[in-house]
């Protein structure tokens, strides 16, 4: 898929992906005030920056079966739920099978906490 903006990835996706996706960017829009939503390798991600990438805070990405949120220091955020898995460097992610997935209290949590990292 190649589209240069975040409402036509998410239009783009099919059904149990494309629910995912417009219920999880809200979330993150309202956790993250300020940052610019945009697409950056493929995928959207929102960044603290002037450009996409620049100061990069979380991502999501469509695969067959689920959407990964991730988020850039995610591997220093407290998470007592276990969800977040660590990757690779400081990222770590959550993998959505389904809306029910998505848990708008702990998400914005998360997003809070990687906000205030970015703010240091």
């Amino acid at each position: 898929m190649t589209t240069t903006d975040v409402t036509d990835y998410l239009a783009g996706l099919d059904g149990t992906l494309r629910e995912i996706g417009e219920k999880l960017r809200p979330v993150i829009d309202a956790g993250l005030p300020g940052a610019q939503g945009a697409m950056w390798h493929g995928h959207p991600t929102w960044s603290l920056g002037g450009r996409p990438g620049e100061s990069p805070v979380c991502l999501l990405k469509a695969y067959g079966k689920y959407v990964t949120f991730g988020l850039w220091r995610g591997q220093e955020i407290d998470d007592p739920s276990g969800r977040l898995v660590a990757g690779a460097r400081q990222m770590a992610s959550v993998k959505l099978h389904a809306v029910a997935d998505i848990d708008p209290a702990l998400f914005a949590d998360w997003l809070g906490q990687a906000l205030a990292l970015e703010s240091r």
